[in-house]
């Protein structure tokens, strides 16, 4: 066999391989072209294909076929050989060794995964499924889903999550808890979209409170879903007993926001021998008791703390700090300025009288003559680096003020789940699908966590946030080899940073 170039009339020239074994026999006609690059690649063509009819064929012979070879096999490849696989390789993995891979419910892992690499609303959830993992599944497949999942799955799933973090943590000594709102893109209320305050500043549309557990490192613990007009300082109790009835294990120190637990909890805590550590409102105590921390305060370097008594079994820890002292300064004298200008202006009168911030600092003096009263500024300033610390364990004070200081992983959490997640606005009204939106959110924190623990102790310099956008151009090819019809997959060159991701799993 050879290959022929054919002149046509119309001044083209015709690749053909003509087999003369047996006659004069065209065997394949490569095509026709005009300019002489695209002839000789025809030609190249043509001389691969008695190549592979005599099964001389590689993939890259070291012979005169290579670009012609090259050439083939790129031509075989389309956008549908080419695809995502970066989630799957990391959080797929993730997913699995966590256990969630438990729950028979394969779009979990999709929706799940979607959340933490492409989080969007359902509908844009289905494109990207479609785009990128080539799976067609409808928003409506997506909705369906959600009400099987909370109503089946919901329970077996946050144990999966809490089992993780009690195998990270292997005891559960600290827990830390907080609440956030979660606002919708609606107007109407219901039973549980209530409009109430919001931490987002979405005063006008309805929401849901949540309410998050979790231990120290900000691994999840539990959590749980309130109205959206509950009272905040209500709902520790209720997610505390109702995850510790579900999993038993034990009565650890709670930390707390002093605006979460009211006197009435805190008495309730110490009834059901919960050790608590708080915020304490120094300012809110006994005129005795400020006396006393305002004259023990001046001996007090940076760093250090006294500690005293108080009823019920409980102690007050005041710790100083020359930063905080700083800070506290530094806001007020900022503060202060902005009151003066506002003082001098004329504008303000009696009604702005009030406890509310640097008001507070404003007097009425002759006749109705609103002025900033400087000895309440002097008497302010004295508690500049203070801060206390109510609770009712026996921790040295240096334990109660570290464990408070973690207080900022519930905190952290929230900013995850609203940020990276994007867990709210939400656009669902059924409540069973807000449940199911809201254990989705809490899924992928809880891989989030596992990537971010991976991350730091292979001290790789990645946030989980940047892990998740490089997964999104790591990709496979697949590709068929000649005279083989089995189609083979190779994972395509990433760059470094790919590089130590996917070896810290593989």
């Amino acid at each position: 066999m050879f290959v022929r170039k054919k002149p046509n009339p119309s001044g083209s020239v015709s690749v053909q391989v003509i087999d003369k074994a047996s006659g004069y026999r065209v065997v394949k006609t490569l095509g026709a072209a005009r300019d002489p690059q695209d002839v000789q690649r025809l030609v190249e063509l043509g001389r691969l294909f008695i190549a592979r009819r005599s099964r001389q064929y590689s993939l890259f012979p070291a012979d005169e076929h290579d670009n012609a070879a090259v050439l083939d096999f790129v031509q075989t490849l389309g956008n549908a050989s080419i695809r995502t696989v970066g989630p799957e390789l990391i959080f797929g993995r993730l997913f699995d060794e966590i256990g969630f891979a438990v729950i028979p419910e394969p779009l979990l892992r999709d929706i799940v995964i979607a959340r933490l690499v492409y989080p969007a609303s359902k509908l844009k959830t289905a494109d990207y499924l479609f785009r990128y993992r080539g799976k067609t599944i409808s928003a409506q497949s997506i909705y369906r889903f959600l009400d099987r999942l909370n109503q089946r799955y919901s329970r077996q799933a946050q144990e999966v999550a809490y089992r993780h973090s009690r195998t990270i943590l292997r005891q559960i000594q600290v827990v830390f808890y907080d609440m956030t709102s979660l606002y919708f893109e609606t107007e109407d209320e219901d039973d549980l979209r209530k409009i109430g305050f919001s931490k987002d500043g979405k005063f006008q549309n309805p929401q849901i409170l949540l309410g998050l557990l979790v231990g120290e490192g900000g691994y999840p613990i539990g959590y749980d879903i309130f109205e959206g007009n509950a009272f905040e300082g209500k709902t520790l109790l209720p997610v505390l007993r109702g995850i510790q009835d579900r999993y038993g294990f034990g009565e650890p120190v709670v930390v707390a926001d002093a605006a979460m637990l009211s006197q009435e909890n805190l008495d309730a805590l110490d009834t059901e021998r919960y050790p608590f550590i708080v915020a304490a409102r120094l300012r809110n105590e006994s005129q005795a008791v400020q006396e006393a921390i305002l004259q023990r305060r001046t001996g007090l370097a940076d760093g250090q703390c006294i500690e005293m008594p108080l009823e019920k079994d409980r102690r007050l820890i005041v710790a100083y700090s020359d930063k905080r002292a700083r800070k506290d300064a530094h806001n007020r004298r900022r503060g202060l300025a902005k009151l003066r200008k506002r003082v001098g202006s004329g504008r303000l009168t009696k009604g702005h009288v009030n406890q509310r911030g640097y008001n507070r600092f404003l007097k009425l003096t002759g006749e109705v003559v609103v002025e900033i009263d400087e000895s309440r500024v002097d008497q302010a300033a004295c508690w500049d680096g203070v801060k206390g610390y109510l609770t009712n364990t026996d921790l040295p004070p240096t334990d109660i003020i570290g464990n408070y200081g973690q207080l900022w992983q519930v905190e952290k959490a929230f900013r995850i789940s609203k940020t990276d997640l994007r867990i709210r606005p939400m656009y669902h009204r059924r409540r069973r699908r807000i449940e199911a939106h809201v254990l989705v959110a809490f899924i992928a924190y809880t891989l989030y966590k596992e990537l971010e623990r991976r991350l730091t102790s292979a001290q790789i310099p990645i946030s989980p946030q940047r892990a998740a956008e490089l997964t999104q151009t790591m990709y496979e090819m697949t590709y068929h080899l000649p005279n083989d019809p089995q189609p083979r997959q190779t994972l395509l060159q990433m760059d470094d940073d790919q590089q130590r991701l996917y070896d810290l799993f593989r």
